[in-house]
């Protein structure tokens, strides 16, 4: 990576400001933490500065409050947790910017720890205000950004900071950034992306940026029913993007020029209703019934799928084969999450709902990387420069 990181600047004795993604989820009734993996995530560069003497500030926005302040979306019961796994007290103030935040900055000691209000709570925060991220900046004397899950974004907290403080990379950005470009550089081969979720529409650059750098592409979830489409087959009421039907016929040409293998579902589970207790059956994935909607890939495609990657030195996964949030659907991701969990290979997860699938199956700790960033992982295997990253100073400009 040539940007500069935590490890490369002096903090001891200064006030830092590291913004980080706790936008966890939680539970509409009670506001308790449903998953801290992302607060876990951030450990390592937090327990860095602090134990350099470093005055951490912390900066996160927290659901889509959309620029209003909303009792549920506070980041108090963040801090509390994240105050159980730093054994430290974990300030946190009512407000990200203003003189009650520049007051608790200011009184903060070497090693404490400050989380500031959700900064979604201004509207200027994804606008990018030159005030605002002014405001944040008047907070600290260095800028970390450890939320990779966020660098795809050009907003204050990400790089409007960075253009008032020196900007550094985090721990975790560094992981990331280093494993999604061994990804791209230098992957072991055979090399397969395994790729589902609803839509192509998210994964087109990457999808074109990634063709003529793998071995074999498998396509499962929603989206596999659009290149059904564009080879002409009947796919029923299944839903497919009409607009992408050109795009994936011009991916399967593409894959072929450049003996890349395209996988495709053969058998497909289907349903009249996406939902739990529908009636299934399995069928050729060339004879979807009329009256049917592909909900899960088959087990021959299973077969096909896991046989693909055992023979795999590096596999990049994201997104579901099936509608996993229903359960009778879920047979295929669970298929091949389990595949990827044994290999003897990298397996780097796509972050977004795979990173939750794989935590839900338990199986987070048996892959190589899981991702914090979905959109963020997706627009950087696309070739697409992130502005949280650009952001950043260079390594060739450390004196």
């Amino acid at each position: 990576m040539d940007k500069l990181t935590v490890r490369d600047i002096d903090v001891r004795g200064k006030r830092v400001l590291v913004r980080v993604d706790f936008n966890v989820p939680l539970d509409e009734k009670t506001g308790a933490i449903l998953d801290d993996s992302r607060i876990r995530a951030a450990l390592p560069t937090i327990e860095y500065l602090t134990g350099r003497g470093a005055r951490v500030i912390l900066a996160s926005h927290l659901g889509r409050p959309d620029g209003k302040v909303v009792e549920s979306m506070r980041m108090a019961p963040v801090a509390a947790r994240l105050a159980e796994l730093l054994g430290k007290r974990v300030a946190v103030t009512r407000k990200c910017v203003g003189s009650e935040a520049e007051k608790a900055a200011r009184a903060l000691a070497d090693g404490d720890v400050l989380l500031l209000e959700n900064l979604r709570f201004h509207a200027e925060e994804e606008k990018n205000d030159p005030a605002f991220a002014a405001a944040l900046a008047r907070l600290a004397e260095v800028y970390v950004d450890d939320a990779f899950g966020t660098a795809h974004r050009a907003h204050a907290s990400i790089t409007g900071v960075a253009e008032h403080l020196p900007a550094v990379a985090g721990l975790l950005m560094e992981k990331e950034l280093d494993a999604f470009g061994g990804l791209l550089e230098k992957p072991d081969r055979p090399f397969a992306a395994l790729l589902g979720g609803a839509k192509i529409g998210d994964k087109v650059a990457m999808l074109q940026n990634i063709i003529g750098r793998v071995d074999s592409v498998l396509i499962g979830g929603g989206m596999a029913a659009t290149f059904l489409k564009a080879k002409g087959l009947e796919i029923g009421r299944s839903l497919f993007e009409a607009d992408r039907v050109g795009l994936a016929g011009d991916l399967m040409k593409q894959a072929a020029g450049r003996k890349v293998r395209l996988v495709l579902p053969t058998d497909v589970v289907v349903a009249a209703e996406l939902k739990a207790g529908a009636r299934t059956q399995i069928v050729a994935a060339d004879r979807v019934p009329a009256d049917q909607r592909i909900a899960d890939i088959g087990p021959q495609t299973m077969r096909l799928f896991v046989e693909e990657l055992r023979a795999c030195r590096t596999v990049f996964w994201n997104g579901p084969m099936g509608v996993y949030e229903v359960a009778q659907f879920a047979a295929g991701t669970r298929a091949v999450a389990e595949t990827l969990a044994g290999l003897k290979a990298k397996t780097v997860i796509g972050g977004g709902s795979t990173a939750d699938v794989v935590a839900d199956l338990g199986l987070t700790d048996k892959m190589t990387f899981v991702s914090t960033g979905g959109g963020a992982s997706l627009s950087l295997l696309g070739g697409e420069k992130l502005p949280g990253v650009e952001a950043l100073l260079d390594r060739s400009a450390k004196s």
